[in-house]
C-alpha cells in the first residue's frame, strides 16, 4: 500500500525528465500531451477530494490535471469506462503509471493480481453477476491505478456499479480522508460483497439440479455442465483475491498503513475466503452431481436394456407358440391337401377304410407334434 503520506510537492514523482523549475520556469509548463482528447469520451467521472469531500467535478481529462496540480493536497478519482489507448497512454504520462501496467489495462481477460510499481499499485479485479432471468453468471473486469493522490479505475463490462461505490465513499468523508488506499479497499469491499448474490444464485441453480437429477428431467446433464463452467470461472475470479488482500495486508506495517483501513481490510479478506471457501464447495458439489448423474443414467439404460431384452424374450415365447401350433395345423391340412387332388390313379381313394386313416394319420401326427413342442416348452 502506498500510505506513506509525503508532503505534496507539485507532483515531481509525474516528471522527473523534466528541467529544474529553476533553471528555465517555462519547460515547467503542461506538456500539450495532457490536454483533453476526443478520446474523453470513455471518462465516465472524475473528481478532486479534499479531507474527504469533493470539491470539484472535473469534465475532461485535462482539467483534471489542471485542477490537481493546482491543489497540493488533494486527491483525484477518475473512473474510465474501456479507454482508448491514446487516453491511457496520457494518463501514464501524467501520473508516471508504468507502460506493463497501461498494458495490461488495455487488454481485457487479465487475471486478478495486485502489482507494485514504485508509489503506484496496480490491482485487476474480476467482479461478476448472476443473471436470474438466463440462469447464468457474467463477469466484468476491473483495472484500478492507486498512487499518492490518485485513483484511476478502467473498467471492462457492466459490473461493478462504481457509481454506488463512490456516492458511498463521499457519504462517508471520514473514510475517504484516509487517502487512495481507502478508494482501493471500497472498491474490494463493493467486488466481494458483489459475489454474494452470485453464490446464492449458484447454490440455488445446484439446488434445482439435484431435483432435476433425481427427477430424470431431461437436459440435466447439459445444464450441469454448463454450470460447472461458470463456477469454474468463478473459482479463477474469486480464488486470487485471498492472494491480492493479503499481499495487501503485508504491506500495512511497511507503508505505515492507516489502522482503521487495517481492520476494513482485514474484513474484506474475511470475506473473500468465505466466498473461496464457498466456491471450491460448489466445484465438489457438481463433480458429485455429475457423478450421481451418470451413475442414475446409467442404471436407467440398464433397466432400459432389461425391459427390452424381457420384451424379446416374451416375443420369442409367443413366436414359439405361433409356430408350433402352425406347425401342427399343417400336418392335417398337408394330408387332406394331397387327398383332395383327385387323381385317379391314386389307390387310396378307393380303400373302404381310407377316410378313417387319414384322419387317424393326421391325429397321430398332430398329437405327435404336439407332444414334442411341449417337451421343449414350447408350448
Amino acid at each position: 500500500m502506498s500510505e506513506h503520506r509525503r508532503p505534496r510537492a507539485p507532483r515531481p514523482f509525474r516528471k522527473p525528465t523534466k528541467p529544474a523549475p529553476t533553471v528555465d520556469p517555462a519547460p515547467a509548463a503542461p506538456s500539450p500531451t495532457v490536454q483533453p482528447a476526443p478520446s474523453d469520451v470513455s471518462m465516465v467521472t472524475a473528481g478532486l477530494y479534499e479531507q474527504g469531500h469533493r470539491t470539484s467535478t472535473p469534465g475532461t481529462l485535462g482539467e483534471t490535471f489542471r485542477e490537481l496540480r493546482d491543489t497540493p493536497g488533494s486527491m483525484a478519482w477518475i473512473g474510465l469506462h474501456r479507454p482508448s489507448p491514446a487516453e491511457l497512454y496520457t494518463l501514464g504520462e501524467e501520473f508516471n503509471l508504468h507502460p506493463l501496467a497501461i498494458e495490461d489495462a488495455l487488454e481485457a481477460h487479465q487475471r486478478p493480481k495486485l502489482e507494485r510499481y514504485g508509489d503506484t499499485l496496480f490491482t485487476v479485479l474480476r467482479a461478476a453477476q448472476y443473471v436470474d432471468a438466463a440462469e447464468e453468471v457474467r463477469f466484468g473486469e476491473l483495472h484500478v491505478f492507486v498512487g499518492p493522490d490518485f485513483a484511476i479505475t478502467v473498467r471492462h463490462g457492466a459490473a461493478p456499479d462504481l457509481t454506488a461505490v463512490r456516492r458511498r465513499m463521499e457519504d462517508n468523508p471520514e473514510l475517504l480522508a484516509r487517502g487512495p488506499e481507502a478508494v482501493l479497499y471500497a472498491i474490494l469491499d463493493a467486488v466481494v460483497d458483489g459475489y454474494a448474490p452470485v453464490v446464492a444464485g449458484v447454490a440455488n441453480d445446484i439446488d434445482e439440479i439435484e431435483t432435476q437429477v433425481f427427477g430424470n428431467t431431461p437436459g440435466v446433464s447439459r445444464r450441469i455442465y454448463e454450470l460447472s463452467r461458470e463456477v469454474v470461472e468463478f473459482q479463477r475470479a474469486t480464488r486470487p483475491l485471498t492472494e491480492i488482500v493479503g499481499g495487501l495486508c503485508a504491506g500495512f506495517e511497511k507503508y505505515s498503513i492507516d489502522e482503521e483501513l487495517q481492520r476494513y481490510l482485514r474484513d474484506v479478506a474475511d470475506h473473500a475466503t468465505h466466498i473461496t471457501d464457498r466456491v471450491d464447495g460448489f466445484k465438489q458439489a457438481l463433480a458429485e452431481v455429475l457423478t450421481v448423474n451418470a451413475t442414475l443414467v446409467g442404471q436407467q439404460q440398464n433397466e432400459e436394456m432389461k425391459a427390452l431384452t424381457e420384451a424379446g424374450h416374451a416375443q420369442n415365447e409367443e413366436i414359439k407358440k405361433i409356430s408350433s401350433w402352425a406347425a401342427i395345423l399343417f400336418a392335417p391340412t398337408l394330408v387332406g391337401t394331397i387327398y383332395g387332388m383327385n387323381f385317379d390313379n391314386m389307390p387310396e381313394l378307393h380303400w373302404a377304410g381310407g377316410y378313417p386313416y387319414a384322419i387317424l394319420l393326421m391325429a397321430a401326427v398332430c398329437v405327435s407334434l404336439y407332444i414334442i413342442f411341449k417337451k421343449r416348452n414350447w408350448l
